[in-house]
């Protein structure tokens, strides 16, 4: 076994990045490399080919890899359905859901199937770069820990910690981590890096000697910030912006539990689509000419949520002026005119009205379906994924939005309103500029050698301002 993990001081400090562009380094000089992730909490999932589930970031660091996304890359996946309980998946399948009090009693079943897949993907690759979840320094979470020292320690793989200077107190962050955590685990770190730096890294000199004299650890290097970050998928809704484009104005609803949110990058890299991510509490505007219902973790909680917002309001007036919606998913499962769910598979059981703005209904059960998909849409070709529960039928899926090879989704009868099941389908070239052609956008090909040559970037970066070599090296 020859491993690295990157261990962070807190979430969002760009650990998955930091990943990616390690894994593409590594593959650079000619290594077989794989990611892994023990534990992940995202509703950005990723179906790889045999029907699992995995952390998107998780599929983007295979990508990198030059590997298909295999479910032992990320053996434990949480997808949060409520503030307090996810649906957790092991080794690419739903086992029932978890209160975040009743988790702990999970982790001993959890922990084996993570050094289970860890030994699978370690037996088949060179080197194998590890992420870590949130902090280490959360000491309150370290018994039963499997996503950070837990996992370290059982595996025994060594740990470089990552700051994030942006946020600042990035030397209290890496110093006061190595002062909470067990002498033990303080023993699994080999080294620091500091990441997300603006302005002149020199002027850091004097903190990152600091952080060296106080840990004892050694420095791999100070990153700047990456401004090719964009063009890569977002592994948190937090991480979600508005585009920069101009032309179109496509506003998609930032629900509560926004799920596969990434199917809307190859539209905000359109240079003639201004994309809007509508925040809680913010009316819908008025020049919008395509609403997006993205997929959700909750449909009936989400749809709760968007009626709180007024936004079935501004919906019903956005129609009636003309506009576009498209429903993707639990989105299109809204847009119905009931939402049926007799065995609480969703949430609670009992029956919800939908938006009514598609002649369609939808009936829920604890059956998922997960699989990879390719067909034709708008008479181009369209692949993607599907993630949900839940079948929808009724007159307008006369009218299916495509074809996969079975029918799939509706279409209202004047054309204005569309749903579909398919995550994903905007990054087919093809299909992206029919559809936008239909709403009078241009369109700009090239999306996915656009994430291939972000990454690029990103090792190179990484390449220019990290001792590469060294942080290697400390993999056994």
């Amino acid at each position: 076994m020859v491993a690295v993990m990157i261990q962070g001081t807190g979430s969002n400090v760009g650990k998955s990045l930091l990943v990616a562009g390690l894994c593409r380094a590594a593959r650079r000089r000619g290594l077989s490399v794989a990611p892994f992730k023990p534990q992940n909490m995202s509703n950005n999932a990723a179906v790889t080919a045999d029907g699992g589930e995995i952390g998107r970031a998780q599929a983007l660091q295979a990508r990198a890899c030059g590997l298909e996304p295999v479910t032992d890359m990320n053996p434990v996946l949480l997808k949060p359905e409520t503030d307090t309980g996810s649906q957790v998946i092991l080794q690419g399948r739903a086992i029932g859901r978890a209160q975040a009090r009743d988790y702990q009693g999970l982790k001993p079943r959890l922990l084996e199937g993570v050094l289970d897949s860890f030994a699978r993907l370690s037996a088949g690759h060179d080197l194998v770069i590890v992420e870590g979840a949130g902090s280490p320094a959360e000491v309150n979470l370290r018994p039963r820990d499997i996503a950070n020292m837990g996992f370290a320690r059982a595996a025994g793989v060594p740990v470089v910690l990552a700051g994030d200077i942006d946020r600042g107190g990035v030397i209290a962050q890496i110093v006061g981590t190595q002062a909470v955590i067990d002498p033990g685990d303080a023993a699994m770190v080999q080294g620091f890096l500091i990441n997300k730096f603006r302005g002149d890294p020199r002027l850091f000199d004097d903190g990152y000697r600091t952080i060296e004299d106080r840990t004892g650890w050694r420095g791999f290097g100070v990153v700047p910030w990456f401004a090719g970050a964009h063009r890569l998928p977002a592994e948190d809704a937090v991480d979600l912006r508005a585009s920069r484009g101009q032309g179109l104005h496509v506003v998609c609803l930032t629900l509560s539990r926004i799920a596969n949110f990434d199917d809307l990058d190859p539209l905000a890299a359109e240079p003639g689509v201004r994309l809007t991510m509508l925040g809680a509490g913010q009316a819908l505007p008025g020049d919008a000419g395509l609403v997006i219902l993205p997929g959700s973790k909750s449909t009936s909680g989400d749809l709760a949520f968007l009626r709180a917002q007024g936004w079935d309001i501004d919906l019903a007036a956005h129609r009636r002026r003309g506009g576009h919606v498209l429903g993707i998913c639990g989105g299109y499962q809204m847009l119905g005119r009931v939402i049926d769910d007799p065995s609480g598979a969703d949430g609670v059981a009992g029956q919800v009205p939908g938006l009514g703005l598609l002649d369609v209904a939808t009936v829920m059960s604890p059956d998922k379906r997960v699989l990879r998909a390719t067909g034709t849409a708008l008479g181009q070709p369209v692949s993607g994924y599907e993630i949900h529960m839940g079948r929808t039928d009724g007159p307008d899926c006369a009218r299916p939005f495509g074809h996969m090879p079975q029918p799939d989704g509706a279409i209202s009868p004047d054309g204005r309103v569309m749903g579909s099941y398919l995550h994903g389908l905007f990054s087919d070239d093809r299909f992206r500029a029919a559809f936008l052609a239909r709403l009078g956008a241009p369109s700009q090909p090239g999306f996915e050698a656009g994430v291939e040559a972000a990454l690029e970037d990103l090792a190179d970066h990484l390449e220019a301002h990290l001792d590469v070599e060294a942080l290697l090296a400390v993999a056994r």
